[in-house]
């Protein structure tokens, strides 16, 4: 499928808040002109089926933006491409290099037509600057989360689309910032359960910024474009290809709750009553209920999830009472699944990775306070939604 993106007007490499391209009325921003370039390239594609849609304009940016001239031109522009192809879906972008579409929640555009229209988001580690590497893990993730989510998220609550159109990583693992937040970015969006593209597939450039032959490190493949730049990131990303949830998706178990490691893109399972908890295809996870006890309990059983202490393997266990059954999410990241046995006093455990890299085992709650320099994702789990069909359950 193909979405047609309208990127700048002037050609080059984009995009700063000065490049003349960034807002209506900039120098290269003509919105009468843009407007009659969107009706053509609608029209030339209207018998093609694989072009499904069309983004009206990339990162609107720079001094002139404001709220106003962007609600006036983009609904002339989502008007025009409607009248030139009502096949394709309208997609809307926002202000600030698209990070922003905040003002919607004060006023919905208005429009012709309904059922069509997306709304797009951008969101990459630099547009927080160096908050990731300079930051405790946790609390970054948690705070850019919840502006994330005020500034675009809140539209899906009101029932609109969101696409996150672009993210993505320094794919050499050497950027910390990149590091921090991938982790980050692949929970949220798994438990949205957003539609999403990557930047980027390329891997070089034969020419960018006046340079011959440039390297692409963010790209999907190497430098000659023959092979996986970095095959653990494409295995991350492969779990959320598939929606979670959706019309489509069959299950005889709905609604029901998975964990999410978005460390390694794969979630918990179990292969049969005799084999511990470990890491696996998502489609091969249990379905699980959280309880109102704060018990998480396998769908459909009395059976509930145990821990057994520090660094022991978790189970299931008919005994759901127990101290050692009930777990809270906690910390800012809301991705550290914890239980405070009776055992260990105050101190609380977290879900974790064993040693193995695949068992699922307890380990005392790591970057719970102000340190900027631990790792807590082999902890990190996020609890989502599913639809998905069950493959198999053991009771």
């Amino acid at each position: 499928m193909v979405i047609l993106d309208n990127h700048i007007s002037k050609p080059g490499w984009c995009c700063n808040n000065t490049d003349g391209n960034g807002f209506f009325g900039d120098k290269y921003f003509d919105p009468n002109v843009w407007t009659r370039g969107l009706t053509e390239m609608a029209g030339m594609f209207c018998d093609a089926t694989n072009v499904v849609g069309m983004s009206l304009r990339n990162e609107l940016r720079g001094p002139k933006q404001n709220v106003n001239d962007w609600y006036r031109y983009m609904q002339k522009g989502a008007e025009a491409v409607h009248a030139a192809n009502p096949n394709v879906l309208v997609i809307l972008s926002g202000l600030s290099f698209d990070n922003d579409l905040s003002f919607l929640s004060r006023k919905q555009v208005k429009l012709s037509f309904s059922s069509k229209l997306v709304f797009e988001l951008h969101w990459y580690a630099f547009s927080n600057g160096h908050a990731w590497k300079n930051g405790n893990p946790n609390q970054v993730c948690g705070n850019i989360s919840a502006s994330v989510m005020r500034r675009a998220g809140f539209l899906l609550k009101q029932g609109y689309p969101l696409f996150l159109s672009e993210f993505g990583i320094d794919q050499r693992g050497t950027n910390a910032n990149d590091n921090r937040y991938f982790g980050c970015i692949l929970g949220l969006a798994a438990e949205l359960d957003v539609d999403w593209a990557l930047w980027t597939l390329q891997g070089s450039y034969y020419l960018r910024e006046g340079v011959l032959g440039m390297e692409e490190f963010y790209g999907v493949l190497t430098y000659d474009w023959c092979r996986p730049r970095n095959a653990t990131f494409l295995n991350r990303i492969s779990t959320l290809q598939s929606p979670f949830q959706g019309p489509g998706l069959i299950s005889e178990t709905k609604p029901y709750k998975i964990f999410f490691h978005p460390t390694t893109g794969m979630c918990v399972v179990r292969k049969s009553l005799l084999v511990p908890f470990q890491l696996g295809p998502c489609d091969e996870s249990e379905a699980w209920d959280y309880t109102q006890q704060h018990t998480l309990a396998l769908k459909g059983t009395p059976l509930c999830l145990i821990a057994a202490g520090d660094g022991e393997m978790v189970n299931t266990g008919v005994d759901c009472s127990d101290s050692a059954s009930k777990w809270e999410l906690i910390s800012d990241s809301r991705m550290h699944v914890s239980t405070k046995m009776t055992a260990t006093g105050s101190r609380r455990l977290c879900l974790d990775v064993g040693e193995d890299g695949s068992t699922i085992v307890t380990s005392p709650c790591r970057c719970l306070g102000n340190d900027i320099s631990c790792d807590p994702e082999s902890q990190w789990f996020r609890i989502i939604d599913s639809s998905r069909a069950v493959l198999r359950m053991y009771f």
